[in-house]
């Protein structure tokens, strides 16, 4: 993997861009006039990091499209819950200003961000991402990104987050030490409305959850325990969670209440 900038870098992104190399530990290539398929052709590599004005962007080998950060659903949701509209993920974890919440699969964290949202600055969201690239992109994603809506802007800020295994670090917590613990694998069964997330997708840790996470969970909340997954993957059943059926839609939220 090599890092990179656009075509005409600011300072900014030049020191962005060589200090990610450093961090990563892999090569930064001056970009000049050359092509990303140049510079892949050149320097034997399929991977490729560019540092731009507009954030990181990353073009892993196999996908057509680049992974970057961006607020995805949040920023619309925020928008609708702005309006007096409700929340089908906010109501199965029945958030309350203040909480503390252990996201177990971060991803892009759009369901972090309306968390931090809904818990309010007096609120703690915590994201974990076990992938190391995915976690470095989001966390600097989040620090960065300028939505134009300031309470979008920030939720990103007050997000935390933790480049580590779930289990692991649900092992590492005390008894009732968050108010919601909440699972969002990704789903076995492709679903239309998030082709969006196909970049997100190739990169991303594709495993199961595992029984003996739920049971850390089960200990680690103080309220709830709340699974996103496709209405018909089985999954609530084979874990133990309540569904919460949704009208019009194949997503479903599952909840334990400890």
């Amino acid at each position: 993997m090599l890092v990179t900038t656009s075509y005409h870098p600011s300072t900014t992104e030049l020191d962005q861009a060589r200090s990610l190399a450093a961090r990563l530990g892999c090569r930064y290539v001056q970009r000049r006039q050359s092509s990303l398929p140049r510079l892949q052709r050149e320097h034997g590599t399929q991977d490729i990091i560019v540092a731009t004005t507009l954030g990181l962007r990353y073009f892993p080998e196999g996908s057509k499209e680049p992974f970057f950060f961006h607020p995805s659903s949040a920023q619309v949701r925020i928008k609708r819950l702005l309006q007096g509209m409700a929340d089908g993920l906010l109501d199965a974890a029945e958030v309350r200003e203040g909480d503390v919440i252990l996201d177990c699969t971060a991803g892009l964290c759009s369901e972090s961000i309306l968390f931090a949202y809904a818990a309010g600055p007096a609120g703690a969201v915590t994201a974990l991402e076990s992938e190391p690239l995915v976690a470095l992109l989001v966390e600097q994603g989040l620090k960065t990104y300028e939505s134009g809506l300031e309470v979008l802007d920030q939720a990103m800020r007050r997000v935390k987050v933790i480049q580590t295994d779930h289990l692991a670090e649900l092992k590492r917590r005390p008894d009732n030490s968050v108010d919601v613990v909440y699972f969002d694998p990704m789903f076995r069964q492709t679903i239309e409305e998030t082709n969006a997330l196909a970049p997100l997708k190739a990169i991303a840790n594709d495993s199961a959850l595992q029984a003996e996470a739920i049971q850390e969970a089960k200990r680690v909340a103080r309220r709830r325990v709340v699974l996103k997954e496709h209405r018909e993957s089985g999954e609530f059943e084979r874990l133990g969670f309540r569904m919460l059926l949704r009208p019009n839609t194949k997503i479903a939220y599952g909840v334990m209440d400890v």
